[in-house]
C-alpha cells in the first residue's frame, strides 16, 4: 500500500487508474450517485423500504473497534424490518491501509455479494486521494442533520473527531511546566516526550506535515519569538530550514522517546508514579481506561493558572483529526449504507464512541461531562487537512523519514 501511494503522490496514479477500472466496475459504481441523490428527499421510513429490497451481506470496515459495537445496535434497532442479523451483517476493526486494499480488491469481485458497502477511514489524505483518483468511494450527508453539521465536515462526512493531547506526569518535584511548544525543543526534554513513530502512525506523520503550512508555519514563528524575543537563524530560504515548521519538526524529534508503540500502553506507564516528569502526545480517550492512574496525568489544555484559568500553550496542545463515513461504491446494500450512516450520526449511533475524547460532528450531541467543546479544541489544536497533506506528502514524509533513521 504504501507503494501504491508513492506512484499515487507521483502523478502516475490518476491516469494509470483510468485505465485499469473496467467499464463493468464504472458502470455498476456510477448507480451509486442516483440512489444517493434519491436518498436525499426520502424519509427514514422509505428509506428502511429501500434497504429492505437489498440483497447480500451488509458489511462495514471502521478503522476504530467500535464500530462492531455500533453494527450490534444498528441490527438491534433495524435487523427486523431489513432482515439482517449477525449471520449476514458484520463490522470489523481494520487499518487504513488494510481497508484500501479490501475495497480495491472487492471492486474487483466478480460478485459483489460479499463485498463492504460502508467504511469509516481515519488518514484524510489517502482517503482525498482515492475519492479523486477512483470511483471506490462515494459521500453521502444525511439530510437529518441539516444545519447541525458545518460545511467543512460534509465532504468528506467527519462521522466524529479524535485528538491526541500533550499530557505529562504531575508526580513528584520535577513537574513539566510548559505554555510554549518550543520549550519541549529543549536539552530538559531529551528522551522524556513519548510520541508513537510516525513511521507506524499516519496521524502522527500527518500531524507534522500540517505544521510545514504557511499557517502553522507562521503559528510556530510567532511562537518563537515569543519565546526567544528574536528569529532563528538558521530558517528562511537557503538556510538549515525553509520555514518555522520544519525547524520545530526536526527538534522535537530529537526529543523524542518512540520505545512504546501503543497509545493505550502509553497512558498506563506514564500514570505510573515512576515515571514522573515524563510526557507524551498520545490520545485523550486512553484516560477513560482503568488500568490508567487518571489523577497522576495532566492535559496541557487543561492545565490552570493561578487565576484558575487554562494556561493557553502557544500555538497547540495537541491535534485533532476525524473518522470519515464513505459509501463503498461497489457493495451490494447502498441504500442499508445510507441508513446506518444515518444511525452513526444520532446519540444513539454515537454512543459506543461517546466518552472522554469522542466528539461528534454532529453538534447537537453533547459531549461527555467534564470535556471540552469541539469549539474549544479548534482554538487549541491542530486540526488535520487531507488537501494540503496530500500536496506535500511526498516531500515532507521523505523529510521526517530522514529524521527517524
Amino acid at each position: 500500500m504504501r507503494k501504491l501511494l508513492s506512484v499515487l503522490l507521483a502523478g502516475a496514479f490518476i491516469v494509470s487508474a483510468a485505465g485499469a477500472l473496467s467499464a463493468c466496475n464504472r458502470t455498476e459504481a456510477s448507480g451509486i450517485e442516483k440512489k444517493v441523490e434519491a436518498a436525499a428527499t426520502m424519509t427514514e421510513d422509505e428509506l428502511i423500504a429501500e434497504a429492505a429490497k437489498e440483497t447480500g451481506k451488509f458489511v462495514a470496515y471502521g478503522n476504530s473497534s467500535r464500530i462492531v459495537d455500533a453494527m450490534e445496535g444498528f441490527v438491534a434497532k433495524y435487523g427486523t424490518q431489513l432482515n439482517l442479523s449477525s449471520s449476514n451483517a458484520a463490522a470489523s476493526k481494520q487499518t487504513d491501509t488494510e481497508i484500501f486494499t479490501l475495497i480495491d480488491t472487492e471492486s474487483k469481485a466478480s460478485s459483489n455479494t460479499q463485498n463492504a458497502s460502508m467504511v469509516l477511514i481515519q488518514d484524510s489524505a489517502s482517503l482525498d486521494l482515492y475519492r479523486t483518483s477512483t470511483d471506490l468511494f462515494y459521500n453521502y450527508v444525511p439530510a437529518s442533520l441539516g444545519s447541525n453539521i458545518s460545511e467543512s465536515d460534509k465532504v468528506p462526512l467527519a462521522q466524529q473527531y479524535i485528538n491526541k493531547l500533550f499530557m505529562w506526569n504531575n508526580q513528584g518535584s520535577d513537574v513539566p511546566e510548559f505554555s510554549n511548544v518550543w520549550e519541549l525543543t529543549e536539552d530538559t526534554y531529551k528522551d522524556k516526550i513519548f510520541f508513537k513513530s510516525p513511521k507506524s502512525e499516519q496521524v502522527n506523520m500527518n500531524f507534522l506535515i500540517m505544521l510545514t503550512g504557511e499557517e502553522w508555519s507562521g503559528k510556530l514563528e510567532d511562537a518563537y519569538l515569543a519565546l526567544n524575543n528574536t528569529a532563528a537563524d538558521d530558517v528562511g530560504s537557503g538556510k538549515k530550514y525553509e520555514n518555522y515548521g520544519y525547524k520545530w519538526i526536526s527538534e522535537f524529534i530529537a526529543n523524542c522517546n518512540f520505545s512504546i508503540n501503543s497509545d493505550t500502553t502509553m497512558a498506563q506507564n506514564l500514570s505510573k508514579p515512576e515515571n514522573a516528569g515524563r510526557m507524551g502526545l498520545f490520545v485523550l480517550s486512553k484516560l477513560r481506561d482503568d488500568s490508567v492512574l487518571t489523577e497522576n496525568l495532566q492535559v496541557a489544555a487543561w492545565n490552570e493558572g493561578s487565576d484558575n484559568n487554562y494556561v493557553k500553550i502557544e500555538p497547540f496542545a495537541g491535534f485533532m483529526y476525524a473518522l470519515y463515513a464513505q459509501l463503498a461504491s461497489h457493495g451490494p446494500r447502498p441504500y442499508t449504507a445510507m441508513l446506518f450512516i444515518n444511525y452513526l450520526m444520532t446519540a444513539e449511533g454515537f454512543a459506543p464512541w461517546a466518552s472522554l475524547g469522542g466528539y461528534s460532528s454532529n453538534s447537537s450531541i453533547p459531549v461527555t461531562e467534564g470535556d471540552s467543546e469541539l469549539s474549544f479544541w479548534r482554538d487549541n489544536l491542530v486540526f488535520e487537512d487531507g488537501k494540503y497533506i496530500i500536496s506535500v506528502k511526498t516531500k515532507v514524509e521523505d523529510y521526517i523519514n530522514g529524521l527517524l533513521k
